[in-house]
């Protein structure tokens, strides 16, 4: 449950920013999201299940309605799938990512798989822009043009999946940890 909770945070944090008029920046809880929903969709074996298929077809069903969304609503541009395709399939491989490397999370394992996903999805989505669209000539220096206007989203984006993936996975911990000193606490003798 909680798992859809941080996706529900995800899909907002997409949302809410156009809603106020706001320019986030590509500051979203998507990364962070992505990799925690996918840490959560299967047991500790970590296997192929028809529960995890539809766990994982239930967050990119939701994702792609949020991108139908926002380019049609939000961006008032037309929609079409070819545009969306690589970053569909970004979603799959973020939940699988988090599925395979965080089912037993650690500080590094979290930190690298921030940085992957950050990462990957700068590398993905701006080679798309630049093979796809028409704002960049189709030449080297036109792909560097198209990385380079495209950092400051990319450090947004590290910082806030960086942040969102900390909270998510480290709460839990935190909490855990909070209950067992109480829970110590409360079986001292009494003086």
């Amino acid at each position: 449950m909680f798992a859809y909770l941080v996706l529900l945070l995800a899909v907002l944090s997409r949302i809410l920013p156009h809603a106020f008029h706001s320019d986030a920046l590509n500051f979203t809880a998507l990364g962070g999201g992505l990799l925690f929903f996918g840490s959560r969709m299967s047991n500790d074996t970590g296997k192929w299940t028809p529960a995890v298929a539809a766990k994982l077809a239930s967050a990119l069903l939701v994702l792609m309605a949020t991108d139908y969304y926002l380019t049609v609503q939000v961006y008032q541009s037309p929609f079409a799938i070819r545009w969306y395709a690589a970053t569909w399939v970004w979603y799959a491989a973020v939940c699988l990512f988090g599925m395979g490397l965080l089912r037993k999370p650690s500080v590094l394992r979290v930190a690298g798989g921030a940085l992957a996903t950050s990462t990957s999805f700068f590398l993905i989505s701006n080679f798309m822009v630049w093979a796809a669209g028409t704002m960049y000539p189709r030449t080297l220096a036109g792909l560097g043009a198209c990385f380079t206007a495209a950092i400051p989203f990319y450090r947004n984006d590290l910082a806030s999946t960086v942040i969102t993936a900390s909270a998510v996975f480290g709460l839990p911990v935190l909490a855990a940890k909070i209950a067992e000193s109480l829970h110590a606490q409360n079986d001292l003798p009494l003086a």
